[in-house]
């Protein structure tokens, strides 16, 4: 670290989320191209413990969401989770879902 220079914050592990917080995710845009329950879905897993994941969905297949929704290479988010090491309680929110 440069000297004189400081973080200016501190990276938070396993911050508690409000619903409303969970919830901003069914808002999210997807970049031009990409389908936008799979950028949703993605974006979620990658930001969310797996308890805030699981909550996502539900509100997410609620409002019409689609847990089997493919990104541009042909991939659903199950696909994409199952190259992961610890991914399986993601992967049982998205089967339950399904």
């Amino acid at each position: 670290m440069i000297e004189g220079v400081k973080k200016d914050k501190e990276k938070v592990i396993d911050p508690v989320w409000s619903e409303s917080r969970i919830r901003e995710f069914l808002h999210l845009l997807p970049p031009a191209g990409e389908n936008a329950d799979f950028h949703k879905l993605l974006k979620a897993y990658q930001s969310m413990r797996a308890e805030d994941f699981d909550d996502f969905v539900g509100f997410f297949t609620s409002a019409g969401g689609d847990v089997t929704a493919h990104n541009a290479a042909g991939q659903s988010i199950t696909d994409v989770l199952k190259a992961h090491r610890y991914s399986q309680p993601y992967l049982d929110t998205i089967a339950k879902h399904a």
